[in-house]
């Protein structure tokens, strides 16, 4: 595997329902294959989600970084990083 890290693609297969009313993908390989379609990122703080999703159009002045976490497009990943999926 490339881009991510297995730990990354398990927790969007497991947490894919947080963003799309139905499956994207069912295998590792299939997960990857969508993340790398779609260009979704990991970075390492909430500060950086904020920051990639103002430089993305997205206006998060107003939301706290509860809300930014709990955003649809956010998976919070076990090690403390953040996978950032546009739907």
């Amino acid at each position: 595997m490339g881009e991510y890290s297995e730990e990354c693609l398990l927790t969007f297969l497991e947490k894919q329902s947080q963003l799309f009313d139905e499956p994207v993908a069912g295998t590792m390989e299939e997960a990857e294959a969508f993340l790398e379609d779609c260009m979704a990122v990991v970075v390492d703080t909430l500060d950086d989600v904020k920051e990639y999703l103002e430089e993305n159009g997205i206006d998060v002045s107003s939301m706290g970084k509860d809300e930014i976490e709990e955003a649809s497009e956010v998976f919070s990943l076990p090690n403390g990083q953040y996978l950032i999926v546009e739907g």
